[in-house]
């Protein structure tokens, strides 16, 4: 039996940012084959951010397969997991938009909900689910420059998001913001994304007070250690291999087990949640 501290979930791996997901071993699995659409999205159309890959691609494919169109944003150095993307979602019969930008960039984040209703016809869901990370071992290695990307990337592109969409979400739409387990037990070495996660919980909780009025849910979803892209680009090739290990399943999660938090958040059986965050995290208590 191997050893508890050396046991590898998963092989060494690493690559750069902002990591490729069918280059990573053994690849993420995005959707279950088992589940069966029941139209819960039929006729609605969701913007997700990040969609390309990870959780974003896997909520894609569930969206589709419970009858939404999707548009994803991405980087464009991430058109190879987009364009997968696109036909995972077309397999389900429904269309797919590709968006290459940076949601740090306002005017981006205008376009990108601009072609959205221009090219969908519409928008009734947002998934604010873009993210970066990095590692440091002291605040004292994080530059003001990757302070202000990390932040740019998670919480300001979730308001330039928000702002450009409220124009075109009435009353029964859904924003589902990603944050993390990171906002509620932190992590060492992951300083600055953490506090972006924390503000993304605040975020949350306020503008699902001012929305609510208007009939426009606001909720989140706080993911702990899932198996993304953004692992093996981010951490050292020895915390890949026991990524996952310390949470009471003893696992990753596999994006398609975080999924339905957003399916149930973005549909109509979510009626009577409002400010809320769930916790797909392997079993870690956290309180909020």
């Amino acid at each position: 039996m191997p050893d508890e501290d050396t046991e590898q979930l998963q092989p060494p791996q690493r690559q750069a940012q902002p990591g490729i997901e069918r280059e990573m071993t053994p690849e993420p699995d995005a959707a279950r084959p088992e589940h069966e659409g029941s139209g819960k999205l039929a006729g609605k159309v969701a913007l997700i951010s990040g969609g390309d890959s990870g959780i974003g691609r896997a909520v894609a494919v569930l969206f589709a397969r419970e009858g939404a169109d999707v548009a994803i944003g991405h980087l464009a150095e991430e058109d190879t997991d987009a364009n997968e993307t696109v036909k995972l979602v077309q397999n389900q019969g429904r269309r797919c938009l590709t968006l290459p930008g940076d949601v740090g960039d306002e005017a981006f984040c205008r376009q990108a909900v601009q072609r959205t209703v221009e090219e969908l016809g519409r928008l009734d869901i947002l998934v604010n689910n873009a993210a970066e990370q990095h590692t440091t071992d002291s605040i004292s290695q994080i530059s003001a420059e990757q302070l202000e990307r990390t932040f740019r990337t998670n919480i300001f592109a979730m308001f330039f998001l928000t702002k450009a969409a409220l124009a075109h979400l009435g009353e029964g739409s859904a924003i589902i913001n990603t944050t993390s387990v990171t906002a509620y037990q932190g992590n060492p070495s992951l300083l600055d994304y953490s506090a972006t996660k924390g503000a993304i919980v605040a975020f949350t909780r306020s503008l699902s007070q001012q929305l609510v009025g208007k009939g426009i849910r606001v909720n989140a979803v706080a993911p702990g250690p899932i198996w993304t892209p953004l692992i093996p680009a981010t951490m050292p090739e020895e915390k890949v291999a026991s990524f996952g290990k310390d949470v009471p399943l003893g696992r990753p999660g596999q994006p398609e087990e975080v999924a339905p938090c957003y399916l149930f958040l973005a549909s109509d059986d979510a009626s009577y949640m409002a400010g809320q965050v769930l916790h797909p995290n392997g079993g870690n208590v956290v309180n909020g």
